[in-house]
């Protein structure tokens, strides 16, 4: 499954530091981040609960970029 979230980052290479973050997250199959449409797309592993797989890509993605935010 693949959804799409707005997030709101400062800069390009916040962006990408989000994506790393995001695509080494459990349950994460691959993401990808838009600093221009300031939106991130994640592809979950199969049987992976969204909501709490988010919630850990969300913390994850805190700890490289604290200010951070994605909407979900």
């Amino acid at each position: 499954m693949k959804k799409s979230y707005k997030i709101e980052v400062d800069c390009a290479a916040c962006a990408l530091k989000m994506e790393d973050a995001a695509k080494k997250t459990e349950g994460v199959a691959d993401a990808t981040v838009n600093f221009m449409t300031q939106k991130m797309s994640v592809e979950f592993e199969e049987g992976a609960d969204v909501k709490a797989t988010m919630e850990k890509v969300l913390k994850n993605c805190r700890k490289v970029e604290s200010d951070c935010e994605i909407e979900f």
